[in-house]
């Protein structure tokens, strides 16, 4: 029977559709295999990409060493001398915090070891060790008094290593294991003393100190210039290292009347000392202080009536004007706390870590032996202005500055010396051989140490005119 037209139009419709999508369908597939192979090729080439990182990363850390690099603090954080030196540990600390904030060195982190030398050389020497031979480190910035430097001096001598020493300090001593940071003599005691003669119109000195190695060195280099100035000693007192008792000393300070008194009494002994010489009646403007280890930090520890008006001779003060030192003083404070204060010993130790960092660029290296000779050729613009390792001393240039002691803690600078100033170790006014025989024996009168015996009561020589030695 003859299909209807509408029918016969319908199945050719139908037919056509059929046609039409197996078309469809028969399009579709190769798109869709097109689809699978380039899923999977992206797939594979994803795989291969992380198998090359991870191969990559794995070579390149079997070429180059990213495990951290470690370095050694040793302050004193008991005993006397801890008022001093727990600020040092944290500008060093603060130094290598942003070196690793700026991505470390050579690609790697910096890690710090604190250890405490406990104001004891001994122990100082011990921790050395330790820091050296157990804990891997590849420099030490330590030590504050010269007897703890020279407790650790052998250890780094024998191991072939690095201190750097970043405090103001006798000279005396040349080491090729040590960088020198701190003032030289000539840039501390000599200017002051100088300035005491010239400004003050000083000509009868009192010198007064801590009864170990630092000032019986400072004292006699100080007679050998008052000597050759005309000027007159009057007298010479040691107060036992860490003792409160300064009785004897400021007694002998209200008897002789001198026209300044050279102090460095240092630690808990300088707080002391400062005390009762007020309570005692010596006025800074009859009888003015200068000391050399005093600054900004012990003074926030102590009445600040007991030396206001009294002088500091340093490198640094933290009134120094310039935007580098007010960059490095709101960075302690934010990281410490805005109350605090700062001064030479911090900022020293705080650009000791930075020179040391350069050099380790500089070397490419962080051994002792590239990064040791590596510091002798830097420089930088510290806090304090523009500073350099002495390549022929390993001392460093620095400027020099002496300020009288404000109300609010700072210090007034009353004269600065225009640049940076060469650092001589040893004083022309006595050779090289007899200034370590003068050093020597001190440690031999002493029985083997770099302070004199405990029971050593405090000493007030008689007045002497010093002539310089041969």
């Amino acid at each position: 029977m003859a299909k209807h037209p509408t029918e016969a139009g319908n199945s050719r419709k139908a037919d056509t559709a059929a046609v039409a999508s197996a078309a469809v369908v028969k399009a579709a597939a190769p798109m869709q295999s097109n689809r699978r192979r380039w899923t999977l090729r992206i797939g594979l080439l994803l795989v291969a990409c992380v198998i090359i990182t991870l191969a990559w990363l794995g070579f390149d850390r079997l070429l180059n060493n990213r495990s951290p690099i470690i370095v050694g603090i040793l302050h004193s954080q008991t005993g006397p001398m801890a008022v001093s030196e727990l600020s040092m540990i944290e500008a060093e600390v603060l130094a290598l915090e942003e070196i690793n904030a700026e991505g470390g060195l050579l690609g790697r982190p910096v890690q710090w070891v604190i250890a405490d030398g406990a104001s004891d050389p001994p122990t100082f020497a011990k921790q050395a060790d330790r820091l050296i031979s157990k804990d891997d480190a590849c420099v030490i910035f330590g030590c504050w008094t010269s007897a703890s430097r020279k407790g650790v001096l052998p250890v780094v001598e024998a191991a072939g290593h690095l201190l750097v020493y970043p405090m103001a300090y006798e000279g005396l001593e040349q080491s090729p294991n040590i960088v020198y940071t701190g003032a030289a003599p000539n840039q501390q005691i000599t200017p002051a003393v100088q300035w005491c003669h010239e400004k003050l119109g000083a000509r009868r000195f009192f010198l007064v100190g801590s009864d170990y190695v630092w000032p019986h060195c400072v004292n006699a280099i100080i007679g050998d210039q008052l000597a050759a100035l005309g000027a007159e000693k009057v007298a010479e007192a040691y107060i036992p290292f860490g003792s409160m008792d300064v009785a004897a000393a400021v007694r002998a300070i209200v008897e002789t009347k001198p026209d300044v008194v050279l102090c460095s009494v240092v630690g808990d002994s300088a707080l002391a000392f400062a005390q009762a010489l007020r309570q005692a009646g010596v006025d800074p403007v009859k009888t003015p202080v200068l000391t050399f280890a005093l600054g900004e930090n012990e003074l926030h520890a102590m009445p600040l009536g007991s030396m206001v008006g009294n002088y500091a001779s340093w490198s640094y003060f933290q009134s120094i004007d310039r935007p580098e030192n007010v960059q490095f003083v709101n960075a302690f404070k934010a990281r410490y706390g805005r109350d605090r204060t700062v001064q030479d010993v911090m900022e020293t130790a705080y650009f000791s870590v930075k020179l040391w960092a350069q050099a380790v660029r500089e070397a490419d290296n962080t051994d002792v032996r590239p990064v040791r000779y590596a510091l002798r050729r830097q420089s930088m613009n510290a806090p304090e202005g523009t500073i350099a390792v002495d390549p022929q001393t390993q001392h460093t240039w620095r400027p020099v500055s002496i300020g009288r002691i404000r109300t609010d803690g700072q210090f007034e600078i009353v004269w600065r010396s225009r640049t940076a100033v060469r650092p001589v170790p040893f004083p022309s006014s006595r050779s090289r051989d007899v200034w370590e025989k003068f050093v020597l024996d001190l440690y031999h009168d002493w029985g083997g140490q770099w302070i004199a015996p405990a029971a050593n009561p405090t000493r007030v020589a008689p007045a002497l005119r010093e002539t310089p030695a041969p």
